[in-house]
């Protein structure tokens, strides 16, 4: 791996690993949606991707979540599956998000960033244990590796390049 696919955050399969056809990496991609996950993998028609993975912060169902938890950045994931290259070009971008209103609502900020996202945020709650002691408990946790890291996974193990996109078009 050379210096530029460490900035981009392209990582490539292992020696061996046999290419999927791209309807099978499309498919395995959708796969990995959840219902009761706080991010969706969709269509990416509109946004000139084949697929997007996102947070669900616009969803009303998942908002009070991400309002309780504080959360900064809105990270969206844009892959585009090139065939004949048996890559998979992918263009994550973050945006800043602020709460707004009352009761309040998220509303997505002018600032921008592009490249791999690496936004984690943990929340701590201090109180005194058992023995009386103070101790600090995790009670939340947001990582956006949690998003790319497992898409990632399935891309390396069919087989495919996972290509970062920083400059240029995806």
């Amino acid at each position: 791996m050379g210096l530029f696919d460490k900035l981009t955050g392209t990582e490539h399969p292992e020696d061996g690993v046999a290419p999927r056809p791209a309807g099978e990496v499309r498919s395995a991609l959708l796969g990995f949606n959840r219902s009761d996950a706080p991010y969706i993998i969709r269509n990416g028609a509109a946004e000139g991707a084949d697929l997007v993975a996102e947070w669900r912060m616009a969803e009303p169902a998942w908002q009070t979540f991400f309002i309780q938890s504080q959360l900064t950045r809105a990270v969206q994931i844009r892959m585009r599956l090139v065939e004949e290259n048996h890559e998979v070009r992918v263009l994550e971008e973050g945006r800043e998000v602020t709460r707004v209103g009352n009761p309040p609502r998220l509303a997505v900020s002018k600032q921008y960033t592009r490249g791999p996202d690496r936004t984690v945020s943990r929340h701590y709650r201090i109180q005194r244990g058992e023995s009386g002691r103070l101790q600090a408990t995790e009670t939340f946790r947001f990582d956006a590796s949690e998003l790319r890291g497992p898409l990632q996974d399935i891309v390396l193990k069919s087989g495919w390049t996972w290509r970062g996109v920083i400059f240029g078009k995806l």
